[in-house]
């Protein structure tokens, strides 16, 4: 069986995560209990989950000519993914994102760097990566017309395309309606969709931590249940759950059987520590499912 081609049009960043017991309120100072930096960015989070999932991978992106952009492409490289479309931008820096993680949660300031280049021009010149695509995960980390472009080149050679809308930004309907699916989290659907949903119903796919995944298929509300884990660092369970959709999807799983893979899947990630440091492999995704529902066909 050959592996699914995933194509993740996105955001590379560095994680500077700071662990507290406490956290800080508006002006006040608090002390925390450990630092660390790891790779990070919704776009190559979604890419090395897919990669450790068993998929081919191409990351289309930008990094900076700084220490972090070295580390962050030679991090890509190792996990198996294709960098070719992964442009370093000189006299600029990588992406940043500065976390506080504290009692399983997190908070986050992403600093978008050489992000920012990720333009339609960029995305243009990888029309041909992208037509020859099984599926194509976005995000909004990156300029909004390169989103925009990018789904509509999907739309042109019927590729199926993810829009993950985090952070949450308005799209226009046309762009949304060339969406295959999209996948919020329940507080960027209150503020994206409120009230408008209906005529998207059969393409949202809405994550809810722990009370699970809800998405409509044939005109009926469906629910995948969450799973009870204890949370170690929650950053990248959405990207987790992206990744592993897609990765699924590609290999010809129902929906219902994807959102389920994709599910146990960001149960897993959460596991650990980093936003990449806890994604599962195939196998293990596949041994969570039989022990806590006898597996998926």
């Amino acid at each position: 069986m050959n592996k699914p081609k995933v194509t993740v049009v996105g955001s590379i960043n560095m994680d500077m995560v700071t662990t507290t017991d406490v956290a800080p309120k508006q002006g006040e100072t608090v002390l925390g209990t450990t630092f660390a930096i790891a790779p990070g960015g919704k776009g190559a989070n979604q890419a090395v989950a897919a990669a450790r999932l068993g998929a081919e991978v191409r990351m289309v992106g930008c990094v900076g000519d700084d220490a972090f952009g070295s580390l962050l492409l030679q991090g890509l490289q190792e996990k198996g993914i294709a960098i070719d479309r992964v442009e370093r931008v000189t006299h600029c820096s990588s992406g940043v994102a500065t976390i506080v993680l504290s009692n399983g949660d997190n908070r986050i300031i992403i600093t978008p760097g050489a992000n920012k280049h990720v333009n339609e021009s960029f995305v243009a010149n990888c029309e041909q990566t992208i037509a020859e695509s099984d599926i194509v995960l976005v995000q909004l980390e990156i300029p909004l017309e390169a989103v925009k472009l990018a789904i509509a080149l999907c739309a042109k050679h019927q590729v199926p395309v993810i829009l993950n809308p985090a952070p949450a930004q308005t799209l226009p309907e046309e762009t949304l309606q060339q969406c295959t699916y999209i996948t919020p989290n329940e507080t960027e659907q209150a503020e994206l969709f409120a009230g408008g949903e209906d005529v998207l119903k059969d393409k949202l796919i809405v994550t809810k931590g722990v009370q699970g995944v809800i998405w409509s298929e044939g005109g009926r509300d469906q629910l995948a249940r969450g799973y009870q884990v204890d949370p170690v660092d929650t950053t990248g369970a959405g990207d987790t759950f992206n990744g592993a959709l897609a990765v699924a999807l590609a290999e010809g799983r129902s929906l219902a059987e994807a959102v389920s893979y994709a599910n146990a899947a960001a149960a897993l990630s959460v596991q650990a520590f980093g936003a990449q440091g806890g994604m599962p492999t195939e196998a293990e995704v596949f041994r969570f499912l039989q022990m806590v529902e006898g597996g998926v066909k």
